[in-house]
């Protein structure tokens, strides 16, 4: 029996865990992989206070060797459910179950699909969500990116360093990103960005060989590309806690913003899986820390 599991291993989930660690509670974090969104950051991270500027990689593995230093119990897996029976959660991975009396959702975001057709039938030959992990398959070949906010940019300057050609195209009317991310991506030399292209298909046989979009007067408009990066946001993880918490149209959990509680007594949240409006690193960081204190609250009278 644990006082708590975690679910989740991006920045609220590993500053959760340093301070459930030091509050004295005994706890489980459970996640399939470290850093959450962070991981599939395409550019340095800058405006973490006190690291300057540092890769994600680096930041990931401090925060997740700072809380391994504390001895945090650590199973490295997937959640299939939450349920709770009397004032008892039972948290069911692929590798078994776990008790505790308490929980902390902050299981972040999943990529947004465009849902066309051919994003699926190419998945892994062609289309791809992660820059990080994918565009050095692309050396010297032209490709897509999908989305106008800053995650899409990061994507497509980190394209840059391998492909000969990219094309950023925006289904609305204005790009989102911020003006040094428009301005690193136009230093490259390499990027075609187009406002109000809406993805129509996703073509190719094997593998990708282009997409149709449709452009501001209606017209179907052929691209030849190798490679597809999709990056038009994220969809919060919530659903295997479904039954347990309120969500807003957009599934993020909502939650009582002073002290990160659900509306399932024990159950709290912390991070981009929540209704938080901002979703930034420091702030998932901030919220982490401050579920467990409220965490340490609830269970005084119980431990």
């Amino acid at each position: 029996m644990y006082d708590l599991i975690i679910i989740g291993g991006g920045p609220a989930g590993l500053t959760a865990a340093i301070y459930a660690i030091r509050q004295g509670l005994k706890t489980k974090l459970i996640t399939k992989e470290f850093g959450g969104q962070m991981a599939k950051k395409e550019v340095e991270i800058e405006n973490y206070p006190g690291m300057g500027q540092i890769a994600a990689a680096d930041l990931i593995a401090k925060f997740r060797d700072h809380a391994k230093s504390l001895g945090i119990q650590i199973a490295q897996t997937g959640v299939e459910s939450v349920t709770k029976e009397g004032e008892i959660f039972n948290v069911a991975t692929v590798e078994g179950g776990f008790e505790s009396r308490a929980v902390l959702v902050a299981t972040g975001s999943d990529p947004r699909h465009l849902n066309v057709p051919g994003e699926d039938e190419f998945l892994g030959k062609g289309v791809c969500y992660c820059a990080t992990c994918d565009a050095p398959l692309f050396t010297g070949r032209t490709v897509a990116v999908i989305g106008g906010g800053n995650a899409a940019f990061e994507a497509a300057i980190f394209c840059a360093r391998f492909a000969k050609k990219i094309y950023l195209l925006e289904a609305g009317d204005a790009i989102r990103a911020d003006a040094a991310n428009q301005k690193l991506l136009a230093d490259s030399g390499k990027a075609q960005v187009t406002t109000k292209a809406r993805i129509a298909s996703i073509n190719g046989d094997k593998f990708v060989k282009g997409l149709t979009y449709q452009d501001e007067d209606g017209k179907q408009v052929e691209l030849a590309v190798d490679g597809i990066f999709v990056k038009v946001g994220y969809v919060p993880a919530s659903g295997f806690v479904k039954n347990l918490v309120e969500t807003n149209d957009r599934q993020e959990i909502i939650y009582n913003h002073e002290t990160n509680a659900t509306k399932t007594a024990g159950l709290f949240v912390a991070g981009d899986v929540s209704d938080i409006k901002y979703k930034q690193i420091i702030i998932a960081c901030g919220e982490g820390a401050k579920a467990v204190l409220s965490i340490r609250e609830y269970l005084k009278n119980k431990l």
